[in-house]
Protein backbone atom coordinates (compact mmCIF):
# COMPACT_ATOMS: atom_id res chain seq x y z
CA UNK A 1 0.00 0.00 0.00
CA UNK A 2 1.07 3.53 -0.81
CA UNK A 3 1.38 6.32 1.54
CA UNK A 4 -1.08 9.34 1.52
CA UNK A 5 -0.61 12.82 1.89
CA UNK A 6 -3.61 14.50 3.34
CA UNK A 7 -5.42 17.95 3.60
CA UNK A 8 -3.09 18.36 5.75
CA UNK A 9 -0.55 19.29 3.72
CA UNK A 10 0.65 22.55 3.26
CA UNK A 11 2.75 22.37 0.69
CA UNK A 12 6.09 22.69 2.56
CA UNK A 13 8.00 19.92 0.26
CA UNK A 14 10.52 18.04 2.20
CA UNK A 15 8.67 15.10 1.76
CA UNK A 16 9.39 15.03 -1.89
CA UNK A 17 13.28 15.78 -1.27
CA UNK A 18 13.61 12.59 0.58
CA UNK A 19 11.34 10.35 -1.80
CA UNK A 20 14.10 7.68 -3.69
CA UNK A 21 11.74 7.19 -6.25
CA UNK A 22 10.37 10.70 -6.79
CA UNK A 23 7.29 10.07 -6.83
CA UNK A 24 5.87 12.93 -4.62
CA UNK A 25 4.76 15.90 -6.62
CA UNK A 26 2.79 19.38 -5.84
CA UNK A 27 -0.25 19.53 -7.23
CA UNK A 28 -1.42 21.23 -10.24
CA UNK A 29 -3.49 23.31 -10.91
CA UNK A 30 -3.58 24.42 -7.02
CA UNK A 31 -6.64 25.49 -6.61
CA UNK A 32 -8.15 22.45 -7.60
CA UNK A 33 -5.14 20.51 -6.43
CA UNK A 34 -3.88 21.98 -3.73
CA UNK A 35 -1.83 19.53 -1.57
CA UNK A 36 1.55 17.19 -2.78
CA UNK A 37 0.49 13.96 -4.19
CA UNK A 38 1.91 10.33 -4.15
CA UNK A 39 1.85 8.43 -7.69
CA UNK A 40 0.83 4.97 -5.79
CA UNK A 41 1.95 2.85 -8.64
CA UNK A 42 5.71 4.51 -7.79
CA UNK A 43 5.66 4.54 -4.54
CA UNK A 44 7.27 1.71 -2.90
CA UNK A 45 6.35 2.41 0.77
CA UNK A 46 9.60 2.71 2.08
CA UNK A 47 8.40 5.61 4.49
CA UNK A 48 11.23 8.14 4.52
CA UNK A 49 8.07 11.09 3.69
CA UNK A 50 6.27 10.49 6.67
CA UNK A 51 9.08 11.53 9.41
CA UNK A 52 10.26 14.61 6.88
CA UNK A 53 6.92 16.23 7.19
CA UNK A 54 6.86 18.41 9.57
CA UNK A 55 2.86 18.91 9.71
CA UNK A 56 2.73 15.22 10.40
CA UNK A 57 0.21 15.41 6.80
CA UNK A 58 1.31 11.60 5.63
CA UNK A 59 -0.05 8.29 6.53
CA UNK A 60 0.33 4.80 5.18
CA UNK A 61 -2.80 4.12 3.18
CA UNK A 62 -3.90 2.06 6.10
CA UNK A 63 -3.64 4.20 8.64
CA UNK A 64 -5.41 7.39 7.20
CA UNK A 65 -7.28 8.15 10.06
CA UNK A 66 -11.31 8.34 9.41
CA UNK A 67 -11.06 10.08 12.84
CA UNK A 68 -8.19 12.53 13.63
CA UNK A 69 -8.11 14.51 16.73
CA UNK A 70 -7.13 17.67 16.51
CA UNK A 71 -4.09 19.41 18.82
CA UNK A 72 -5.69 22.79 17.51
CA UNK A 73 -4.06 25.29 15.15
CA UNK A 74 -3.56 22.94 12.64
CA UNK A 75 -4.55 23.97 8.48
CA UNK A 76 -6.58 22.08 6.50
CA UNK A 77 -6.19 22.68 2.77
CA UNK A 78 -8.86 21.91 0.47
CA UNK A 79 -9.87 22.50 -3.29
CA UNK A 80 -11.52 25.90 -4.63
CA UNK A 81 -15.26 25.83 -3.09
CA UNK A 82 -15.02 23.64 -0.45
CA UNK A 83 -17.81 25.05 2.07
CA UNK A 84 -16.02 26.66 5.47
CA UNK A 85 -12.57 26.39 3.58
CA UNK A 86 -12.15 30.23 2.97
CA UNK A 87 -8.96 31.48 5.41
CA UNK A 88 -5.83 32.10 3.09
CA UNK A 89 -2.70 30.42 4.41
CA UNK A 90 0.89 32.11 4.42
CA UNK A 91 4.52 29.55 5.45
CA UNK A 92 7.03 28.76 3.49
CA UNK A 93 8.42 25.52 2.00
CA UNK A 94 11.75 23.36 2.78
CA UNK A 95 13.52 26.09 1.57
CA UNK A 96 12.20 29.03 2.74
CA UNK A 97 9.90 30.24 -0.37
CA UNK A 98 6.79 31.73 0.61
CA UNK A 99 3.48 29.61 0.32
CA UNK A 100 0.32 30.99 -0.33
CA UNK A 101 -2.96 28.77 -0.04
CA UNK A 102 -6.46 30.80 -0.67
CA UNK A 103 -8.68 27.83 0.68
CA UNK A 104 -7.92 26.75 4.33
CA UNK A 105 -9.67 26.57 7.84
CA UNK A 106 -7.97 25.90 10.55
CA UNK A 107 -8.70 23.05 13.32
CA UNK A 108 -9.84 23.23 17.29
CA UNK A 109 -8.23 21.68 19.28
CA UNK A 110 -10.57 18.27 19.92
CA UNK A 111 -12.29 18.65 16.55
CA UNK A 112 -12.21 15.00 14.57
CA UNK A 113 -11.40 15.47 11.24
CA UNK A 114 -12.25 12.57 8.81
CA UNK A 115 -8.84 12.08 6.32
CA UNK A 116 -9.62 9.17 5.03
CA UNK A 117 -11.70 10.78 1.35
CA UNK A 118 -7.92 12.12 1.02
CA UNK A 119 -7.00 8.49 -0.05
CA UNK A 120 -9.79 9.10 -3.16
CA UNK A 121 -7.89 12.46 -4.34
CA UNK A 122 -4.36 11.19 -4.00
CA UNK A 123 -5.72 8.04 -6.12
CA UNK A 124 -7.67 10.63 -8.49
CA UNK A 125 -4.96 13.33 -9.28
CA UNK A 126 -3.44 10.25 -10.94
CA UNK A 127 -6.33 8.65 -12.64
CA UNK A 128 -8.56 11.46 -13.63
CA UNK A 129 -6.13 14.63 -12.81
CA UNK A 130 -3.03 16.01 -14.02
CA UNK A 131 -1.01 13.77 -12.63
CA UNK A 132 2.71 13.57 -14.05
CA UNK A 133 1.57 16.06 -16.74
CA UNK A 134 1.82 19.02 -13.94
CA UNK A 135 5.43 18.59 -13.69
CA UNK A 136 5.50 20.43 -17.21
CA UNK A 137 3.31 23.25 -15.91
CA UNK A 138 4.04 27.18 -14.60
Amino acid sequence: MPHIITSLCVREGSCATVCPVECIIPGKPQDEWPLFYIDPSTCIDCGACVSECPFDAIFPEDDVPARFIARGDEVQSMPKGTPGFDLPYDGFDYEGNPVHLDYTRLLVEGEEVDLTRDIQANYDYFQKGPGYRSLTQN
